[in-house]
């Protein structure tokens, strides 16, 4: 058995047609069927159904092909590990992060990160909350930046980085902020809102924080973009509610304090347990900790 048999195994899987994988994979369709046979004959087992006009996995197959991509995951891991270079001259940091943490967190580390190993190569993922666990879980990123997984997965470890908490933003011409305290939730009742669209796990925070306090304002503007919500906050009499690290990036923005104020939420740094850290991941997490100690 060679690793050829386990991919060719897993583009018939994929385009359930030997003819498209054949095509993806540059072989002929003889010689990728061919594969899959030798591959069949010595597991002793039916991997593909091919009785239909759609090339189907049989429950065997299905068990195979599982403990084949977790293997083909821990070699292109160790494939990393024989070229990764320690002194940090180049090399690459595969990383994923909310976009919420993009606006106000990420940028400043990587921008340090940078400064400090300009040769490493950052692929930087913006994912949804739900996504970033699976990416990390998958090996499709090194390191994850979301909130705090109360319940990770088994292979999935998390480092607690910083506390978030949100508070009511308004633009510097917004009546709001000339008050010289707080505000209560009732005064929200009567303001425009800006919210961010579903997907953001923010949007989920703030909508049961609103509920909480039985209060319903009236939505002017839902953005799928920080920096859109943003230009119309600054821009407008329209309010809305994002971590106080984002207000105070922007000089004509205001951090207005609300009592009482959403529950804040933990910043957290994700990687898979026992899998192996390039240099630069490795280099990134030291980076987090110090900042963030």
């Amino acid at each position: 058995m060679q690793l050829r048999h386990i991919r060719y195994l897993l583009a018939v899987a994929e385009h359930g047609n030997f003819t498209r994988a054949a095509e993806a994979l540059h072989v002929s369709q003889p010689t990728l069927s061919q594969q899959i046979i030798q591959l069949e004959e010595t597991l002793g087992v039916a991997l593909l159904d091919r009785s239909g006009r759609t090339v189907k996995v049989t429950d065997a197959g299905s068990a195979y092909i599982e403990h084949a991509r977790r293997a083909l995951r821990e070699l292109e891991s160790g494939r990393r590990a024989i070229h990764d270079v320690q002194d940090l001259e180049r090399g690459e940091l595969r990383l994923a992060t909310t976009p919420t943490f993009t606006a106000y967190l990420v940028g400043p580390l990587l921008a340090a990160f940078q400064a400090k190993y300009p040769g490493i190569t950052v692929r930087l993922k913006e994912m949804s909350l739900d996504t970033i666990a699976a990416a990390v879980a998958a090996d499709e990123v090194e390191l994850g930046i979301a909130f705090n997984v109360s319940r990770p997965a088994d292979d999935i470890e998390c480092d607690s980085l910083l506390v978030e908490r949100l508070s009511v933003v308004v633009g510097i011409n917004h009546p709001f902020a000339a008050r010289k305290r707080g505000i209560t939730p009732p005064m929200l009742a009567s303001e425009r809102i800006g919210v961010l669209s579903p997907d953001f796990a923010t949007r989920s925070h703030v909508d049961d924080y609103l509920r909480s306090q039985s209060v319903t304002p009236a939505i002017a503007i839902e953005a799928n973009t920080i920096s859109a919500l943003i230009e119309v906050v600054r821009r407008s009499n329209v309010v809305t509610i994002l971590p106080e690290a984002i207000g105070e990036q922007h000089a004509d923005l205001r951090n207005i304090a609300i009592s009482p104020a959403p529950e804040p939420r933990t910043a957290a740094l994700l990687h898979r347990r026992g899998a192996y850290q390039s240099a630069a991941a490795l280099a990134f997490t030291q980076l987090c900790k110090r900042t963030y100690e």
